[in-house]
This record gives C-alpha cells, sequence and structure tokens, in this order.
C-alpha cells in the first residue's frame, strides 16, 4: 500500500500549505524552518485524533454553563490555581494532551469552535481566540503560523502554529501548539 492510501486527503490537504506557512515564521534560519515544517508535518496527525475531536464534539454540542459565560477580561482575573482553570489542566484531554507533549511543545491549547478552551496544558493569557488568526485559520480549514516570539504565559521562544481539529473533513475547533524554537531537532 502506498503513502498516499494510508494518510486521509484532509491531512494531505493541510500538508500541502504547509510549506507556505512555514515561510511565515520569517525570522527563523531557513534550517530552523526547514525543521519546524517537519515537526508540524507530524503534529498534523492531531487534527484528526479520535481523542482530540471527540472532546471538540462534545464541547461543540454542549459548552459548559461557565465557557458560556467566560470572557477574556475575566479569564485575565483567573489564577492557575482557580477551579475553571484548573478544570481545563485536569480534564480527560488536557492528561491526554500531556502524554503526547515531548520537548518541543512549549504550550497546547485546544479550542471549540466558538474559541472557547476545552483543555490546555498550562492557562493560556486568553480564554477565547475567536476573531484571531491563530482560530479563524483552522476553523477554516488552514494551518497557521505565528511569528517567532517569548510567549507570556510559557516564557519560551517559540512558533506557534495553529492546526484544525477535523469531524472528516469538516473544520470543528482549533489546536494551538507553541513549538520551542530551541529544541527543534
Amino acid at each position: 500500500m502506498t503513502a498516499t492510501k494510508l494518510v486521509s486527503p484532509a491531512i494531505w490537504a493541510m500538508l500541502a500549505v504547509l510549506a507556505a506557512g512555514a515561510a511565515q515564521a520569517q525570522c527563523l534560519a531557513p534550517e530552523v524552518q526547514e525543521k519546524l515544517k517537519k515537526h508540524v508535518e507530524q503534529l498534523s496527525s492531531w487534527s484528526t485524533d479520535p481523542q482530540i475531536v471527540a472532546a471538540v464534539k462534545a464541547y461543540n454540542a454542549n459548552p459548559p454553563a461557565e465557557a458560556k459565560s467566560m470572557t477574556n477580561e475575566r479569564w485575565a482575573t483567573l489564577k492557575v490555581l482557580d477551579p475553571a482553570v484548573r478544570s481545563l489542566t485536569r480534564n480527560s484531554l488536557a492528561q491526554y494532551l500531556k502524554s503526547k507533549k515531548d520537548r518541543t511543545i512549549a504550550e497546547c491549547f485546544v479550542s471549540g469552535a466558538d474559541g472557547g478552551k476545552v483543555a490546555f496544558l498550562a492557562k493560556p493569557t486568553r480564554w477565547s481566540h475567536k476573531g484571531s488568526e491563530k482560530h479563524e485559520a483552522p476553523l477554516a480549514g488552514r494551518i497557521w503560523y505565528g511569528p517567532v516570539e517569548v510567549d507570556e504565559s510559557s516564557g519560551v521562544q517559540q512558533v506557534q502554529v495553529g492546526l484544525p481539529v477535523l469531524d472528516g473533513h469538516k473544520p470543528i475547533g482549533s489546536i494551538v501548539i507553541g513549538i520551542a524554537v530551541s529544541e527543534l531537532d
């Protein structure tokens, strides 16, 4: 069986935009851009991972009451030990993400279609990224690359990459992964 028969058409479509997206991380040396591109190719399987898809589908179908009333302003006032924050670092999807995390992943958060958080490794700066490219590009089925930055929440120099969560071929949410530039092999 050929590789093209083993990989879904949705994954091939995402891989097709990788080359263009990697160029957005323009501040990186060409060899680091290539390493980033290869790493994102590996991470793209998260888009169709059954546990991630199931958690986002469940969130979209019935967001928790606190998610419906959460705002970015209120989120900014919450401490990392707040029960609302802790629940999203301890739910089954967060535990699953922790099991998949390697040294290259500085941060990771999964959002539902409305931009609200489904799970994360550590409290992100914003509750909702609705309206921002890191969420909207994946909801349109595209991979998004951010600039090289020092992340506020992790303190690590990273490139954020936004991947769609796909139910079949339909984007239903987003996964943003902060990739630590210094850890790329």
